[in-house]
């Protein structure tokens, strides 16, 4: 099986900047669609981003042209780029993986990360 590992998250102000990456173990990584999610305090783990085996970019509409998905398959690594955040995207932030091409429903995903604390302040 796929394990996943976050970094990144830290503590920053509202308009900051973080990088989050995503470790995936094993071979084959490049067969992976890898996705984001996030998950605030007494809220359902929500979509953020997806990048499919083919290199195809998805985003949640809450984070178009804020955040920026990509992939080093030869690293095996996923990271996101979070440009002006806001308060609300405050959240445990995971990395999920799963074979061949997947859309934002967190149950299609067979792999995750144990998650990275970001929090926004004002």
């Amino acid at each position: 099986q796929v394990q996943l590992v976050e970094s990144g998250g830290g503590l920053v102000h509202a308009g900051d900047s973080l990088r989050l990456s995503c470790a995936a173990s094993g071979r084959n990584f490049s067969q992976y669609t890898m996705a984001w999610f996030y998950q605030a305090p007494g809220k359902e783990r929500e979509f953020v981003s997806a990048i499919w085996n083919d290199g195809s970019i998805h985003y949640a509409d809450s984070v178009k042209g804020r955040f920026t998905v990509s992939r080093d398959n030869a690293g095996n690594t996923v990271s996101l780029q979070m440009n002006g955040l806001k308060t609300e995207d405050t959240a445990v932030y995971f990395c999920a993986a799963t074979i061949g091409p997947a859309g934002s429903s967190r149950y299609r995903y067979d792999y995750w990360g144990q998650g990275t604390q970001v929090t926004v302040s004002s």
